[in-house]
């Protein structure tokens, strides 16, 4: 049996609380919780996040930039009901922005591990932020691993920021090592995510992308078609999102990865399918990453 596996950064999967019309708070002496409503952020945009989720259509898709699992289940409810996602995992982390890695999927959990607790090599901060969550999923009682990943952001600069990607990238590698290696890396699991880092001779990421044990898959694209997001300040197409297979998932599965461009605002002319319903040429859109996915057949 096939399934497909994606990874998608969505971009600000917030709810906040919205007040009544009728209602000031300003003229208020604090506030009654009756004149709050709780609801999605930007839903224009994301119902764009929606329709490009479903298109892709995984059987078990990782997200990150989720604010909570009570966003995301009101968000799977609204907008993706008819998809069948009855698992979902959030696990809050120390991001400030609350942005977390999530898993929707088809399938059941059968074991879930977080390194939220653990500490960078000074002691002095979170190593992960956003975590690195462990999730096994039960396939018809075959067992897909999933490492989701999103590491330290470019902002502030590429250089100034790698160390912690590096330490980040780093201490991926010594989990899958510590799973698999004693195995030859034989087995069904996925480092995925947002890793905000681009491969090239500078990367913070090689320790990932060079692993013995775990294949890159984009890399079987043409190099133009390659690209996972788009910065729009600099017009910039780059590949910041990866599906990392392991050696033997990619030896059986010699199919190539896809990338869903269709909720990328109209301005990244390099997408040159038609958009989604109320894509602008900024905003609305549905994230500034593409889902990219991949159909597999288990060991």
């Amino acid at each position: 049996m096939s399934i497909r596996v994606a990874t998608f950064n969505v971009e600000n999967l917030f709810f906040r609380y919205k007040f009544r019309k009728n209602f000031d708070p300003t003229k208020q002496d604090g506030f009654s919780i009756n004149n709050l409503a709780f609801a999605i952020n930007n839903e224009t945009a994301k119902k764009i996040t929606a329709a490009t989720i479903k298109a892709v259509d995984a059987d078990i898709i990782c997200l990150q930039e989720v604010e909570s699992l009570d966003a995301l289940d009101s968000f799977n409810s609204r907008y993706l009901g008819s998809k069948g996602y009855a698992h979902r995992i959030v696990i809050d982390s120390h991001d400030p922005r609350r942005i977390d890695v999530a898993v929707l999927s088809r399938f059941p959990f059968s074991h879930i591990n977080t390194h939220r607790h653990e500490r960078n090599a000074s002691g002095k901060a979170w190593l992960f932020s956003r975590d690195c969550l462990e999730v096994d999923v039960n396939v018809d009682n075959k067992t897909l691993s999933l490492y989701i990943n999103h590491l330290k952001s470019m902002m502030g600069g590429r250089s100034q920021t790698k160390n912690r990607r590096l330490e980040q990238a780093n201490r991926v590698k010594d989990i899958i090592n510590e799973w698999w290696k004693p195995g030859g890396y034989e087995g069904n699991f996925i480092v995925l995510g947002d890793m905000n880092d681009y491969p090239g001779d500078h990367t913070s990421l090689k320790s990932l992308i060079d692993h013995p044990g775990l294949v890159n898959v984009v890399d079987r694209l043409p190099k133009s078609d390659r690209w996972t997001h788009y910065y729009a300040k600099k017009d910039d197409y780059s590949q910041l999102d990866y599906l990392l297979l392991s050696k033997s998932l990619a030896e059986s599965n010699k199919g190539l990865p896809g990338v869903e461009r269709r909720g990328l605002p109209t301005r990244a002319a390099r997408a040159t399918q038609a958009r989604f319903k109320n894509v602008g040429k900024n905003n609305p859109k549905a994230s500034d990453h593409c889902p990219l996915y991949m159909d597999l057949v288990l060991d």
